[in-house]
């Protein structure tokens, strides 16, 4: 899977990093215990910090979607990405909050808001259907 950082924008480069080793896995572009290269080969490979790169597998590790393996290296979860449940609800609802208020405040209406949300939604299931 190609990683693209994009030096120009606001968001943390270890946050560009998290959100793009999840879209690959929601992809399957990267599938149950694949490898992923060591932290010192990611932060060479995109010329970045080791501790950003290591700060990103951390929260990836916290968030269920990585194991850390001192023999087998990084490798995404054998058992696939961890099932949405109440607590992960809990906090998309939270995060969705302030996207929702915004669209409403610009006048975006909720039928807008709802396909843009299947275009994306689409976006991630379209490799399954290929």
């Amino acid at each position: 899977m190609l990683m693209e950082i994009n030096f120009e924008i606001d968001k943390p480069i270890y946050r560009q990093l998290v959100e793009q080793i999840i879209a690959g896995i929601a992809r399957k572009d990267l599938l149950p215990g694949e490898r992923l290269p060591s932290v010192r080969n990611m932060a060479e490979d995109l010329g970045i910090n080791m501790h950003t790169v290591n700060k990103a597998y951390q929260e990836l590790r916290d968030r269920g979607f990585i194991l850390i393996h001192r023999q087998r290296g990084v490798v995404i979860h054998p058992s696939g990405a961890p099932k949405a449940d109440e607590n992960y609800i809990a906090i998309l609802k939270e995060q969705l909050h302030p996207l929702l208020a915004e669209s409403v405040a610009r006048n975006l209406s909720k039928t807008d808001f709802e396909k843009l949300v299947q275009q994306i939604y689409d976006h991630y299931e379209q490799k399954e259907g290929e």
